[in-house]
């Protein structure tokens, strides 16, 4: 009977080498992404990169966000990035550990990538998000804990009040402060103008008696309206910024902090979107803001007409030409920038044992212990 091994062996290794040319173009590919949604290449009546990239090369949507979000995240995670341009990581692990990843723990969870398959890698990074999901639900408990507000005459009669608030009622009560400040300011400029120059006191009151007078303030409005929240919808005048895919499943990473920067969990973000009112907003990766409230897709009418101007209709861009083989050029581009790639580049270091996702988020977690 022949033996047909060597000849499956050379194809595995063909399968092997090339798919590590393709995880090593995909790294440049997102870093193409990472520079066009830098620079807002898709804002020309498109919502967003992803939504670009949907019309353009024709990814499904939930893909092409996939591929914007691994792209931004790899900006901030050069040990991560380096690997998936040497194809010695897949686009799979890398997806699933940019999930979790920060600068502080990406050279440990490099190392779950180069031991593991990509099964192991996603088991790794759901246990991995459900100790910070924990780790950060008992931070908010024990901050809820010690709230307390103490109010105590002095021995002068004045009142002293000292409190310690979580971070989302204390920037409501701030908020609060700040609107009946400006009310105060009103009337103050109002008597002003109706008081002869005479009767016009040159003293300004510090920001502190401010502060206390505004207090004076809303303890007067809620005893006269009495204590209404109002509707639901309008309960809280806070600005919470939260990531949408933090929002939308507690599963998902993202930032969520008040509008001071003060952190707050995502669990605490979404009971406050139950009854408040929602504004989607898009930031630049310096922080300007590029995008308040949704955004549709439909294209704006000056640019649709600029578009049927110039075509006369509807128009689907033509795919790029690939001179030659395209597995030709890959290898040859990748022999010019040095790229060494082999069939054993992306082959991970596990052995067949059985993988403890428990024993390793506790060996690997900063917060397991």
């Amino acid at each position: 009977m022949q033996n047909f091994a060597p000849d499956l062996d050379r194809l595995g290794d063909a399968i092997a080498e090339l798919s590590a040319h393709l995880e090593a173009a995909t790294s440049r590919l997102l870093d193409l992404i990472r520079e066009f949604d830098a620079r807002g290449g898709w804002n020309t009546g498109f919502s967003s990169c992803a939504a670009w990239l949907s019309w353009r090369v024709s990814l499904d949507l939930g893909a092409a966000r996939e591929k914007v979000r691994v792209a931004r995240a790899l900006g901030t995670l050069p040990l991560l990035a380096q690997a998936l341009s040497r194809g010695e990581l897949s686009y799979a692990k890398v997806r699933a550990l940019t999930r979790v990843a920060t600068p502080e723990t990406e050279a440990l969870l490099l190392g779950v990538g180069r031991a593991g398959t990509a099964e192991h890698v996603e088991r790794i990074v759901r246990g991995w998000c459900r100790v910070d999901r924990n780790a950060e639900a008992r931070e908010a408990a024990q901050r809820h804990r010690s709230r307390a507000l103490h109010v105590f005459r002095d021995e002068d009669g004045m009142v002293t009040v000292r409190g310690r608030l979580a971070p989302e009622v204390g920037a409501l009560l701030v908020q609060a402060l700040t609107a009946a400040r400006e009310t105060l300011c009103q009337r103050a400029r109002g008597n002003d103008a109706a008081a002869s120059p005479g009767d016009v006191s040159a003293e300004t009151p510090t920001m502190a008696q401010q502060q206390a007078d505004a207090l004076a303030l809303l303890a007067e409005t809620a005893l006269h309206h009495g204590i209404d929240p109002s509707a639901p919808a309008e309960r809280y005048q806070v600005v919470v910024h939260i990531d949408a895919q933090a929002l939308a499943a507690p599963d998902q990473p993202g930032q969520s902090v008040l509008e001071d920067g003060t952190h707050v969990s995502a669990e605490t973000s979404r009971r406050l979107a139950c009854d408040a009112s929602r504004v989607v907003m898009r930031h630049a990766h310096d922080g300007r803001v590029v995008e308040v409230a949704a955004r549709t897709r439909t294209i704006p009418p000056a640019l649709r007409r600029a578009f049927h101007h110039r075509d006369c209709g509807c128009r689907f861009p033509r795919p790029p030409e690939i001179p030659g083989d395209p597995v030709t050029v890959l290898r040859a581009r990748h022999e010019a920038e040095g790229l060494v790639l082999n069939a054993r580049t992306a082959m991970p270091g596990w052995l067949g044992e059985r993988l403890d996702v428990g024993h390793a988020i506790d060996v690997l977690h900063p917060l397991a212990r």
